[in-house]
């Protein structure tokens, strides 16, 4: 073979290889299980490049409690969550290098109930791992993010999460749904910019340990991510919130959260402890939550977020982005969960008089 020859043949081989690529990643992305997490985080990636004003990250609670449509309608501030189920502490550093790919928000919000979470309890179920993990897009980012959260000593191999259609390869059925070729590329809008709405009802009682003394140091290997993402955080100069949702908390919880608490004023950033407001909050825990204490329903969530908007308009100062044709899918998604929640709030009120309760759920 000639030289001449070989750089045809050469030529053809890195053809082929490009065009096995470029159809082999978006038929990955649409094979990964459907559900809320995936169209939560295509819908971030959806999102117009640096238009987002907060990221907020973290678990279960994130998502259910914190309405961003609201929050832009009333006050021109665009908020998405990057959030997963039981999503693990040591993720965070990794979202945060994530979001910066596309988006320079002002404020970062932590939620930080996991941190009470040993992180070998988390690892035990890899799909903890893995809402993060395979929900992310194809890149060296995300690569780095697996090799840091995946343990090579516990899992047989590590190629099913660098490449994760091994793992789904036999959701063929993806393809034949049309809401899943929206995520070819991963590009497909989220129509409530993340938020989940629940309408179930499962009261409790309200927690009675919130003024409990004391402090109570978090799993070790806990501690060294927070103060690692801390550090990181501070070499980019970035502000960040860290926040506690209202839950129905034990006494130990609520004295490793001011163990927290302690750490994050020690780098100079704000803790809100959210169990501390209950009052200013407006909290029912007999009505507001759908799974008895640990996730608000709608009316709960409506309640949370109006706190958290009053906090973020007394401690920062952010631009009110409405009327600017850039944000119009903001302004629809308002309008659609203003008319989704009154038949929402109806719907929980009905619960609430029939006794209509959830059965209790596993997710965190």
């Amino acid at each position: 073979m000639n030289r001449k020859q070989k750089v045809k043949t050469a030529i053809q081989i890195i053809a082929f290889i490009g065009i096995f690529l470029m159809l082999l990643i978006p038929v990955s992305y649409m094979l990964r299980t459907n559900g809320e997490v995936k169209d939560r985080f295509s819908g971030f990636y959806a999102e117009k490049n640096n238009t987002l004003d907060i990221v907020m990250i973290g678990s279960s609670p994130v998502f259910p409690y914190y309405v961003a449509p609201k929050l832009w309608g009333e006050t021109g501030i665009a908020m998405y969550p990057l959030a997963s189920n039981m999503q693990r502490p040591a993720a965070m550093k990794y979202l945060v290098e994530e979001a910066e790919k596309s988006q320079s928000p002002e404020l970062y919000i932590f939620e930080m109930r996991m941190y009470t979470i040993a992180d070998a309890d988390l690892r035990s179920n890899m799909a903890y791992t893995r809402g993060v993990t395979d929900n992310m897009t194809y890149s060296m980012q995300r690569a780095k993010t697996v090799k840091a959260l995946v343990p090579k000593d516990e899992v047989e191999s590590m190629l099913p999460y660098y490449v994760d259609i091994m793992k789904y390869h036999t959701n063929w059925k993806m393809l034949a749904l049309p809401s899943e070729w929206g995520n070819m590329f991963y590009h497909k809008k989220s129509p409530y910019k993340g938020y989940t709405f629940r309408d179930e009802v499962g009261p409790q009682p309200m927690p009675d340990c919130v003024d409990v003394e004391g402090v109570q140091p978090i799993p070790e290997e806990q501690e060294a991510y927070l103060r690692d993402l801390l550090t990181m955080l501070d070499d980019m100069e970035q502000d960040a919130l860290f926040i506690v949702s209202p839950y129905g908390l034990s006494a130990e919880e609520q004295q490793m959260f001011r163990y927290m608490e302690e750490i994050v004023k020690s780098y100079g950033y704000p803790f809100l402890n959210m169990n501390e407001h209950y009052e200013d909050i407006g909290i029912a825990f007999e009505e507001d939550y759908a799974d008895y204490g640990s996730h608000t329903n709608a009316v709960g969530a409506e309640k949370c977020t109006d706190f958290l908007e009053q906090y973020l308009l007394e401690h920062y100062s952010f631009t009110d982005k409405r009327g600017n044709a850039v944000y119009a899918s903001w302004d629809q998604s308002y309008e659609d969960w203003k008319t989704e929640m009154e038949t929402a709030g109806e719907t929980i009120r009905e619960r609430i008089l029939n006794e209509d309760y959830a059965e209790i759920g596993e997710e965190e």
